[in-house]
């Protein structure tokens, strides 16, 4: 079955990419790492897909100042951890069609909130053992949604993501960010966001970020406050980071703290190196330390490979 499930994806895949009336790109990631990882009962090897991934997105011009577009993505568990094939690999990601214009642009289907873009580059591990999701509420990727995001004006964009209630006894949910500046930092010294999360996944949220370049190392700096809506229990906490490259180098250090009432505090750091083989392939390690007040805590030792098309 999952073979049948993927040959007809490939299939479509080809079929897509033939098609004389659209602009189509074929995209993806492998990200792979061996890793030492301890989660409180004792340490364990394992190898790991960090949300390896395809798609396809592209669109056609319907006029001037009108365009139709499109992305389907899904993630690839690399790693095959499903031995006897009970489960499938492969899952969906970001999929969604809209209209982009002088408007800005508009998607119906499954994306990121306006506050998880609003991060930028400030998260050194994403997808990796040292993500911020495994601290902060607020990493969603949300379906029955409609998403907004704005054209740049002087520097200004700004997002936007209403979940429809999908029954009678759902509710809305809605999230909103203001950004300024280059998130890659290329284009402008630094870079600055707002977010807050309505009912979002049961959680009230705001967020700030910042981050900007010194002596060249790329600094981050982020502030969240979240309350759990079904008890309200609020927590609070922050994020640093740092990148410095050395020719072919990456040397990234990131901690990150949540202090909550109920007394499920979390924090934890990582350190790591890139190697960069050449523009899409690179070599990493890293070491993630979380402390957690009310359970055990975890560390992982990682050596990884990473190819993007």
């Amino acid at each position: 079955m999952k073979f049948a499930k993927s040959s007809l994806l490939l299939a479509a895949i080809s079929g897509v990419s033939f098609s004389a009336f659209a602009d189509v790109e074929v995209y993806g990631k492998a990200n792979i790492t061996a890793q030492s990882s301890d989660e409180g009962e004792g340490s364990f090897t394992e190898l790991k897909s960090n949300e390896s991934r395809f798609g396809i997105k592209g669109g056609e011009k319907i006029n001037d100042g009108l365009e139709v577009i499109y992305q389907f993505e899904f993630k690839v568990d690399v790693s095959d951890a499903d031995s006897k094939g009970d489960e499938d690999n492969i899952t969906a990601r970001n999929q969604f069609i809209g209209l982009k214009g002088s408007y800005g642009m508009l998607t119906a289907g499954r994306d990121y909130s306006a506050l998880r873009k609003s991060q930028g580059k400030i998260d050194q591990f994403n997808d990796l053992e040292g993500d911020l999701k495994n601290v902060f509420r607020g990493e969603v990727r949300t379906g029955n949604a409609l998403h907004y995001t704005s054209n740049s004006i002087n520097g200004f964009n700004a997002y936007a993501t209403y979940v429809v209630e999908d029954n009678v006894e759902g509710d809305n949910s809605y999230s909103a960010a203001l950004t300024y500046g280059d998130s890659r930092l290329k284009e402008s010294k630094f870079y600055a966001a707002i977010a807050g999360d309505y009912e979002m996944e049961g959680h009230d949220i705001i967020r700030a970020s910042v981050a900007t370049k010194v002596a060249g190392i790329k600094l981050g700096a982020m502030y969240q406050t979240q309350e759990r809506l079904i008890d309200k229990v609020d927590a609070d906490g922050f994020l640093v980071s740092a990148a410095y490259d050395i020719n072919q180098f990456t040397l990234k250090a990131q901690y990150q703290t949540l202090d909550s009432d109920d007394g499920l505090d979390k924090s934890g750091y990582s350190i790591g190196a890139d190697y960069h083989l050449n523009k899409n392939t690179r070599l990493f390690t890293f070491y993630t330390d979380y402390d957690y007040a009310l359970k055990n805590d975890a560390s992982y030792l990682a050596l990884g490979l990473e190819y993007k098309f």
